[in-house]
């Protein structure tokens, strides 16, 4: 279901009935907006209720607290970060490709229009555990990824590959918020071809095992 765009502090109009998918979908679609504009802590059930056009009950039928409601767009964007990367590392045999297409798997998301990057890398809820559990899910699932590849192709020992894969993870997403809020005359494009080739001259230089 599509579900057009509201400004910050925009409500929607009140709805009529939907199916309960689609109802869960657009509920989410306005928390993440009203987190990413105020932050967990500020941000209120009012707050999310009004921006998706619906009241509070509705909201509480669907999420029983603010906590379920951000670790379930925890869960969304996570995911999305995770599968992209997979789908990089499995588009190609070429290892050159690979790191620069996982490296655009976090410049893309930075640079998304939904802001949901924020949730996960600039969270001011990483106090919790069950929200510090979610965000380093992102790092540890792309990590074992990138590690298997290291491993399969210089034979470096598991502890040495998921170090090196933690390192490239941290790289990416690092230089990604700081491209997006500090060099606005790079292009998202050259900020990433020029991180991956920094990425690219470190890792080519062990030796393959073979």
């Amino acid at each position: 279901m599509s579900v057009d765009r509201f400004e910050p502090g925009e409500a929607r109009p009140r709805g009529g009935r939907m199916p309960r998918r689609e109802r869960r979908a657009q509920l989410l679609e306005s928390a993440l907006e009203v987190f990413v504009a105020q932050g967990y802590h500020a941000a209120a059930m009012d707050d999310i209720a009004d921006r998706a056009g619906v009241s509070k009950p509705v909201l509480y039928q669907h999420f029983p607290g603010k906590l379920e409601l951000y670790l379930a767009l925890l869960d969304t964007s996570c995911d999305t970060i995770i599968d992209n990367c997979r789908q990089a590392l499995a588009a190609t045999t070429d290892n050159k490709r690979r790191v620069e297409a996982t490296m655009d798997v976090f410049y893309t998301y930075v640079a998304a229009d939904t802001g949901a990057f924020r949730l996960v890398f600039e969270s001011d809820l990483t106090s919790e555990p069950a929200v510090r559990e979610h965000v380093d899910r992102v790092t540890t699932e792309c990590a074992a990824m990138i590690a298997e590849v290291i491993h399969e192709d210089t034979g470096l020992p598991d502890d040495a590959s998921r170090l090196l894969a933690v390192s490239l993870v941290g790289m990416a997403q690092v230089s990604a918020r700081f491209w997006l809020s500090e060099t606005a005359g790079i292009s998202q494009k050259d900020a990433a071809a020029l991180v991956a080739g920094l990425a690219w001259r470190g890792i080519r230089g062990y030796p393959l095992d073979h």
